[in-house]
């Protein structure tokens, strides 16, 4: 499955490298580099979960007892168990061997995008950027999200039990401190559902 996903990065960099060309050099902000990785994240987990058909329960238990001395169990939505929102935590860094660096050619944003859009056909964003050249083949993308949800799993797994509003903001900004909220794009954020898998700073 991984030189799956490495052949089909090298085939569709190779093909853009073509027609867009690479950005030869740039200074990365490591710590941007994280912030736009533990966005893609977020989305990512949050892609997961919308694909899950809402009327989906599971029945949970816990140790307290009713008045003939059974176990209480009550059902939730499969989206806001805790056990399954971990699964989803185990492999959502694979992801992030479909995502590349890469600065738009308009501006010079520094941005992380997904090569394939969700219909498996190439990202459209994709022609607005320059690709940043990367020996490790995005490798520290994977990374950076491993160690991410290493981190702040349980965080994670919160928000994401509460259905909490934004947690992009709230895990990224807030909690793990690894974005600034003045260095954030506003235009884009409110175009946000327009986006396909992208997060983006200034670089």
């Amino acid at each position: 499955m991984l030189i799956k996903c490495d052949m089909k990065i090298l085939i569709v960099t190779f093909s853009l490298f073509l027609t867009n060309g690479f950005v030869k050099t740039a200074e990365i902000d490591n710590k941007l580099l994280k912030c736009l990785v533990c966005r893609s994240t977020v989305k990512e987990i949050e892609e997961e979960l919308a694909k899950i058909d809402p009327s989906r329960e599971i029945e949970i238990g816990n140790y307290r007892l009713d008045a003939q001395g059974n176990a209480i169990h009550k059902k939730i939505p499969l989206a806001q168990s805790e056990v399954h929102i971990s699964d989803i935590l185990d492999n959502i860094c694979e992801k992030m061997s479909d995502y590349v660096r890469a600065t738009y050619k308009s501006n010079g944003q520094l941005t992380i995008l997904n090569l394939m859009s969700p219909s498996g056909s190439m990202n459209p964003e994709m022609s607005k950027v320059d690709i940043i050249q990367d020996g490790d083949l995005n490798k520290s993308l994977k990374y950076y999200c491993e160690g991410i949800v290493e981190e702040f799993e349980d965080s994670m797994i919160s928000l994401f039990i509460r259905k909490e509003n934004d947690i992009k903001e709230q895990l990224c900004t807030n909690v793990s401190k690894l974005c600034n909220s003045t260095d954030l794009n506003e235009d884009d954020e409110d175009n946000e559902e327009n986006d396909i898998n992208e997060e983006h700073y200034e670089l």
